[in-house]
């Protein structure tokens, strides 16, 4: 089991799929037998996820966007993560 620190790099796994669907009309993640719709929330985080970028800099980036407390961006970015890491959707 993958546990999420800041110190990770959050990426999808090669078989996860992030996209824009034209026919829904919203952003979905596409996984085996699996459709997520995640919020705007989640996907303004799931943009940031690219493999590169540490999960200390999306949560500042995060803070810094959206103008809010970062310990409390920090709470529910990494437990949102860690959720989607148990189900296969993230990797460090």
């Amino acid at each position: 089991m993958t546990v999420i620190t800041e110190e990770n790099v959050p990426r999808l796994p090669r078989h996860v799929k992030f996209r824009f669907d034209q026919a829904r009309e919203a952003w979905v993640v596409l996984a085996p037998e699996k459709v997520f719709m995640p919020d705007e929330i989640a996907v303004e985080i799931l943009k940031r996820c690219d493999g590169d970028t540490t999960l200390k800099a999306i949560i500042d980036d995060l803070a810094k966007t959206f103008e809010a407390e970062r310990d409390t961006v920090a709470t529910d970015v990494v437990a949102m993560l860690q959720d989607l890491a148990d189900k296969g959707i993230i990797t460090t």
